[in-house]
């Protein structure tokens, strides 16, 4: 069921006493415009980001940076374990999953309690965003955590219930206050009256608004494998990539499988969208049947950009297609194409962090999970 917080987000805009901050998740940018009447696959950040302003956010910052920042520490795990396992450590768990699709999460807690050691203890995005914007950031601003409200625009509902989870709070305050879909977002447009396609093209506000090219493909299905690769392979070989697209991990299928040659080490990677499709794989690493070192799943048909608090698309694959293409243009166009070149995602690890999974990071970006099977 849908739980709109579009009201409570028009009262916290209101409140003089509150600074509200927001996220925009990879995959908003490249199908609000569709409740527009443009195109699907149009993409709209600028529009989008002039959109929240006239709102009334007092920042606006990018999901994608916390992409970024997922990346570094999901990286460094998956670094990490692979090194161990490949010295002969068996207590390493192989393959390791991506966590940041809350639906999915909600899924293996449910149905695979004795795989919990598997997936990654990276917080998604969304969760990584408000730890930081609420210690590092904050701290910077001077603003204290409870005047400080951070809302996330996703294209996914599940996200509503992964901000009430208990772990992701202080002292009962939570990290991310609550999640607002796409379709909400454009409601509340339609609802102040601001005419979306006449907009200006703004820019995020920094440094919480600065990404790479690998921050936005995280939004279409086997974005992350390809975002992490870029960084695994530099950071595992010492050598500069020659192109950064992964073709073999694009694409639409169900599961795609792919190998990657990290400088005479042969790296399995899967990518599975849609539940069914990686209940498949859960059930052949159940039985000792893995062929991967690490996999990507996302719960949505496309991942993010086929999430259920998009513009409806019924299935629709050319829309999907579509939308993808749009996130594959916006990272080609990026500067930076790699997250650990990210100059303010340096900046936060020289300033507070220290290294990706060191004790601070562990603290505030890394999570647990739980057996849900009897709930």
């Amino acid at each position: 069921t849908e739980r709109d917080h579009t009201n409570r987000l028009v009262e916290d805009l209101a409140d003089p006493g509150k600074v509200v901050i927001v996220q925009t998740a990879p995959a908003v940018r490249a199908a609000i415009g569709e409740e527009f009447g443009l195109p699907a696959g149009t993409l709209v950040t600028g529009k989008m980001v002039a959109a929240l302003r006239e709102l009334g956010f007092d920042y606006v910052f990018d999901t994608d940076f916390a992409a970024d920042l997922t990346i570094m520490e999901e990286g460094a795990e998956m670094l990490e374990r692979l090194t161990k396992y490949l010295d002969g450590d068996r207590s390493m768990r192989l393959p390791i999953l991506t966590s940041c699709c809350p639906a999915w999460v909600n899924f293996f807690e449910h149905q695979f309690p004795d795989l919990l050691d598997i997936p990654s203890t990276a917080r998604s995005p969304q969760q990584m965003f408000g730890s930081i914007a609420k210690t590092w950031w904050a701290q910077k601003m001077g603003i204290p955590r409870e005047k400080l409200v951070v809302v996330s625009i996703m294209p996914c509902l599940a996200k509503k219930y992964e901000c009430d989870r208990e772990e992701f709070h202080t002292d009962g305050n939570p990290d991310v206050d609550y999640s607002v879909s796409t379709r909400e977002l454009a409601r509340l447009i339609k609802r102040a009256n601001i005419s979306f396609t006449l907009l200006p093209d703004m820019e995020f506000d920094l440094p919480l608004g600065a990404s790479t090219g690998a921050g936005v493909i995280f939004g279409t299905t086997g974005g992350v494998m390809e975002a992490a690769l870029r960084t695994v392979y530099e950071l595992y070989t010492g050598k500069t990539l020659g192109s950064v697209n992964f073709q073999a991990v694009r694409g639409m299928d169900g599961v795609r499988r792919a190998t990657v040659d990290l400088d005479g080490f042969e790296l399995k990677v899967g990518i599975a969208h849609g539940l069914g499709n990686a209940r498949h794989l859960l059930e052949d690493i159940r039985h000792g049947r893995n062929e991967y070192h690490a996999i990507e799943i996302m719960a949505c048909p496309g991942g993010c950009i086929g999430g259920g608090g998009q513009p409806l698309h019924h299935g629709n694959s050319d829309v999907l297609y579509a939308r993808a293409n749009a996130l594959y243009k916006e990272d080609a166009g990026k500067s930076v194409r790699k997250s650990h070149e990210n100059p303010y995602i340096k900046s936060l690890y020289e300033e507070f962090l220290g290294r990706p999974l060191s004790e601070k990071a562990e603290h505030l970006l890394h999570t647990r999970y739980f057996n849900r099977s009897s709930i």
